[in-house]
């Protein structure tokens, strides 16, 4: 990612919304981080199911480590691989030496945000060249793309591939995945896969959330387990008024108290809700069926937890006080870029994707040489250490269509090798960069879009499948150290809830039971709302049918055992 090609996405991360609105930075860009996944998988239509246990492991590709490239900082804990060198396009390596592709056609539908371009783009045309396979890109707008799944998926016209992100797998769509789309198994299981090494060199877990129905049928982007979501500060203002990064929840707050002057336009954060649930170490809630975990032998789903009412009660107590910026207090935050009023001081902590510790970095980079945005250490409620819970570890899947030919598959497998190429290989640049010239130029190492590089190289290629997590930005070395070091300290706090890595999907009568909960926490923690009402709300839950989902849980656990810790 380069300063010219910096996005921004939207403050109070609510799933969708948050998914969605970092999409660009997660996916069109080197180094960026790739999404958090989602809900996922069946094994029997409306009745629900998973794709895990024991005969899971006969379905999933071996593993083979790339070395093409060795990173500046490696993989721990959960984190991604980092690099933090100055790239030199002469010693760019070569991934695939020979084209996989037979030269046939390939449709792929994907979600794109933004404004598609031209299909016979330079872009487009250099990586079908070095691919060998013609392909043909139907971009759907990425705001509204759960609309056009449906029907497309409802037709009997689909494309070679269609793209899935997590966040659109509700309804009927997992029972569609498996009844549309094909076994990848015979091309990629066992030692098959070896003949497309950079698939190889995707991580086994990502490949585990590939399954769908008891067959291998996505195409994976692989994304560290560690939480993505980063309480983000102004070091540069912490650094001249003296204040210290908080250790604790009371730490924190007496910090809210010490920052805010609303007279002088200056408030402590914005909505801090999701770094709440971390701090009290409630179970991830970002994507079904992470919420759920095994607990002394009981299954408890993540909103019956005592530290689930703790942390919306903490977050109340923020905005009842006064510390919370305006825009959030009103709903602004989640329609609005705070970048700006950020920028300018207003506020001078707020939780969001790690992606953005770059990406505003690189946008003020020129405006204000002193501004500087930091990643606080995620801080356990009492002072001690966090317990963190693993996210799943990947959300966004390509799929081939059933009716697609055997040389169709190749193909897009072809596609594929190429778009999952490492970091530092000829093939990666091309994939996420362009042409040398054309899309980008480099000075000093730092590669830089030009106008045609981000109006073409963006939302493509990199939506069919990705190398493992990566962290690599050549124009601020520092901000890539640091975050991938900041995972790997948070990931030695990180647990594995019982279902990690499962694609689960529960049955359609359970689909919307707790749709209203996120709602709900935004209402009460702003205080329109009470504790009690969320304490009514769960009554309510477990009686129309949370208790029975507790029930079909257990079942899945007991014929296919908890996740590998």
């Amino acid at each position: 990612m380069t300063p010219n090609t910096a996005t921004s996405a939207t403050s109070a991360p609510n799933r969708r919304s948050f998914l969605a609105s970092t999409a660009v930075a997660a996916a069109a860009v080197a180094g960026g981080m790739p999404l958090l996944a989602a809900c996922g998988g069946s094994d029997s239509g409306s009745g629900g199911g998973t794709s895990a246990g024991k005969s899971a492991k006969k379905l999933l590709p071996a593993y083979v480590a790339t070395n093409v490239v060795t990173p500046d900082i490696a993989a721990k804990n959960g984190s991604a691989v980092g690099f933090t060198s100055k790239l030199d396009i002469a010693s760019l390596k070569t991934s695939v030496p020979k084209k996989l592709g037979k030269g046939g056609k390939v449709s792929i539908m994907s979600p794109f945000w933004g404004s598609p371009p031209k299909s016979d783009n330079a872009y487009y045309k250099a990586m079908n060249d070095l691919i060998g396979v013609d392909v043909e890109w139907q971009n759907q707008d990425g705001n509204t793309y759960d609309q056009k799944l449906g029907a497309v998926l409802a037709s009997s016209d689909i494309p070679d591939v269609v793209v899935i992100p997590g966040w659109n797998m509700g309804g009927k769509i997992p029972s569609a995945i498996i009844g549309k789309f094909a076994d990848l198994g015979p091309y990629l299981s066992g030692d098959a896969i070896k003949q497309y090494p950079n698939l190889a060199a995707i991580p086994t877990d990502a490949w585990q959330r590939s399954l769908f129905g008891g067959k291998l049928r996505g195409l994976p982007q692989p994304s560290p387990y560690v939480t993505g979501i980063v309480p983000l500060y102004r070091k540069d203002i912490f650094d001249k008024e003296g204040y210290q990064v908080p250790t604790s929840a009371d730490e924190f707050m007496a910090l809210c108290k010490e920052i805010t002057n609303a007279k002088a336009k200056r408030w402590a954060c914005l909505d801090m809700k999701w770094t709440a649930f971390q701090s009290f170490g409630v179970l991830s809630g970002s994507e079904k069926p992470l919420g759920w975990n095994l607990v002394d032998g009981k299954l408890v789903y993540r909103i019956e937890t005592p530290e689930y009412l703790e942390a919306l009660e903490w977050t109340r107590k923020l905005f009842a006080a006064g510390y919370v910026h305006p825009d959030a207090k009103l709903g602004k935050s989640a329609a609005t870029d705070p970048g700006p009023k950020f920028a300018a001081g207003e506020f001078l902590i707020y939780a969001q994707n790690i992606s953005q510790w770059w990406s505003r970095t690189a946008e003020q980079a020129t405006q204000n040489p002193n501004y500087k945005i930091w990643g606080m250490d995620i801080f356990g409620h009492d002072g001690g250490k966090p317990t963190l819970w693993a996210e799943q570890p990947a959300g966004i899947f390509a799929f081939v269509s059933k009716k697609a030919s055997e040389s169709v598959i190749r193909d897009v497998l072809a596609v594929a090798n190429v778009t999952a190429a490492p970091y530092g290989t000829k093939e990666y640049m091309l994939t996420n960069y362009g042409v040398e010239g054309t899309h980008y130029t480099v000075k000093n190492g730092v590669p830089t879009k030009t106008d045609q590089g981000n109006n073409e190289v963006i939302n493509a290629y990199v939506m069919v499948a990705s190398p493992t997590a990566t962290i690599a930005h050549p124009d601020f070395p520092e901000v890539a150290k640091a975050q991938v070091e900041w995972q790997q300290r948070m990931g030695a706090f990180t647990k594995k809830s019982s279902f990690y890595g499962m694609q689960i999907t529960e049955p359609s009568r359970y689909t919307n039971l707790s749709n209203d909960f996120e709602q709900l926490e935004d209402d009460i923690v702003r205080g329109r709302k009470k504790i009690s009402d969320m304490q009514q709300a769960v009554s309510d839950w477990k009686s129309k049918g949370g208790d029975q989902l507790r029930d079909w849980y257990k079942k899945l656990l007991d014929e296919n055992g908890p996740a590998a810790s």
